[in-house]
């Protein structure tokens, strides 16, 4: 667990960076002044169509390598390790196959987008070198995850983005470029990532390509074939449940509305970065594990994983809760953009639930029972496409942010009671109740000290009250041995001799 720790730290550190920079480029993009909230909105239309393209495009070898790298790690040498071979080969082929998909449904995208979002028709083919980029960029960085090197990934993915969109923000606002050249150069940019990862990879020697089949292809393919067959349904119905509220939305409401929800759900978002870090630095540790049949050490993982993930939610939404109002005042944000306002609210209790459930789906991923992400996507998408549809036609894009609290918590129910029923595996204890309350009580202290005042000093009042209350109530309780462990660590670098 300390190598988890230490990696999780610095990559948590390297992600909330990265959202800081976030921050400011959505900043940028939602003030007064700067982009439309239509122009923003196409910005989430290449994120989202992007991330489409490269899980049809990836063909399901993302979870065949965390899974089987471990037996190419034991027995066979780098330089003949054909397994990331296979893997861009097979994306390669996959890509084509989108780029053939994209021309065909060309007009079934004009037809949906031509009256209430016809700017995603204008840039319509630039969405594709953009999914070109990220597709090559997440096999590199999985790869990179088996390794166990996510440092250097996560500051790609999560800060070097973020960086290179910002340099352009600027481009725009300073008039040196036009929003046409912007959203050209803006297609680039996972080009620009794949690039890097690739010269970081080759400077570890650790980027080998071979054609010549290995001793574990040969003897694992089948299984991998059949693994496949399952794994790329089961992803690709889980991203189109993630993505198909913007779809949707721009279809029904308009890329303005797509805009006010990119900005809540990025707010949102923000109580995921150690979820998101935590994942990545686990997949490798628990794909050993299971070939190792080290249950207790998943068992382990699965708990604290679990209450950490919890507090750290917790404290996160509980601080930009507090202080969104006075934050999109003081930021001068547009006032379009308060209709999102709520909707920040109920997403962010859907990233509390799934952060509270720990890593229950890279547990399952990595195991032998993978074909069970296959059966629980199924289920995840059957509910969510026809619900998220019906709630946005009818309540506007609040209707899609209550669709996703619906089906995570049936997603991650069904994912937790697979658990306890087929290895006993139960994660929570009277402590996450705690958490739970401490969360809460810390909230309504803050909250009711601070409700007749508004501006800076509120919002750094309420975070101080807040954060104080709750971090004291994790000490005393003793709700995660990792906040005793990384206290003690503190003190015997920083304070020797006390």
């Amino acid at each position: 667990m300390a190598n988890i720790r230490k990696q999780a730290i610095l990559s948590s550190i390297i992600v909330y960076f990265g959202f800081f920079i976030g921050a400011v480029n959505t900043y940028f993009f939602t003030r007064n002044g700067s982009f439309s909230p239509e122009q923003f909105g196409l910005t989430r239309i290449f994120y989202d169509l992007g991330q489409n393209i490269f899980v049809f495009g990836s063909l399901g070898v993302l979870p065949i390598m965390y899974k089987f790298y471990p037996y190419y790690k034991s027995n066979v040498e780098d330089k003949k390790n054909d397994l990331l071979t296979w893997a861009l080969t097979g994306s390669f082929i996959g890509f084509t196959l989108v780029l053939i998909s994209g021309y065909v449904f060309e007009p079934l995208v004009i037809k949906k987008y031509i009256q209430r979002a016809p700017l995603v028709l204008t840039y319509y083919h630039l969405i594709f070198p953009f999914g070109f980029g990220m597709l090559f960029f997440s096999v590199l960085e999985a790869f990179c995850w088996t390794l166990h090197k996510t440092v250097v990934s996560n500051f790609l993915k999560e800060t070097g983005m973020r960086l290179i969109v910002f340099a352009l923000i600027l481009l725009y606002l300073t008039k040196v470029v036009s929003f046409d050249t912007f959203i050209k150069l803006f297609s680039l940019v996972y080009l620009i990532l794949f690039f890097a990862i690739l010269l970081y990879l080759i400077k570890l020697k650790k980027f080998h390509l071979t054609f010549t089949v290995s001793r574990p292809t040969k003897k694992f393919k089948k299984k991998m074939l059949s693994m496949w067959a399952l794994v790329y349904g089961g992803v690709m119905i889980q991203i189109v449940a993630q993505t198909i509220d913007t779809f949707i939305i721009a279809s029904l409401k308009g890329l303005g509305s797509t805009g006010v929800f990119n900005l809540a759900q990025y707010a949102a978002n923000l109580v995921q970065v150690p979820q998101r870090s935590i994942q990545s630095i686990t997949t490798g540790i628990l794909s050993q594990a299971w070939k190792d049949k080290n249950y207790a050490e998943i068992n382990r993982i699965y708990q604290r994983s679990c209450i950490n993930l919890l507090l750290l939610a917790a404290f996160i939404f509980g601080n930009i809760w507090l202080n969104i109002n006075d934050g999109f005042a003081v930021f001068n944000i547009q006032k379009d953009y308060n209709e999102g306002i709520y909707v920040v609210f109920v997403l962010g209790i859907a990233r509390l639930i799934d952060a509270g459930t720990g890593v229950n789906g890279t547990i399952i991923g990595t195991s032998i029972f993978w074909r069970f992400d296959f059966i629980s996507g199924v289920v995840l998408l059957a509910f969510r496409i026809p619900v998220t549809y019906l709630l946005i036609k009818h309540y506007g894009i609040i209707g899609s942010a209550f669709a996703e609290v619906f089906s995570y918590t049936i997603y991650n129910g069904i994912r937790f009671e697979f658990l306890r029923r087929r290895f006993n595996m139960q994660p929570f204890t009277i402590k996450t109740v705690y958490s739970i309350i401490v969360g809460a009580v810390a909230f309504a202290v803050a909250f009711f000290l601070f409700r007749s005042t508004t501006g800076w000093f509120s919002i750094i009042g309420r975070s101080i009250v807040f954060t104080t209350i709750f971090i004291t109530g994790i000490f005393y309780l003793q709700l995660t041995p990792d906040a005793i462990q990384l206290y003690h660590k503190f003190k015997e670098r920083w304070m020797p001799g006390k």
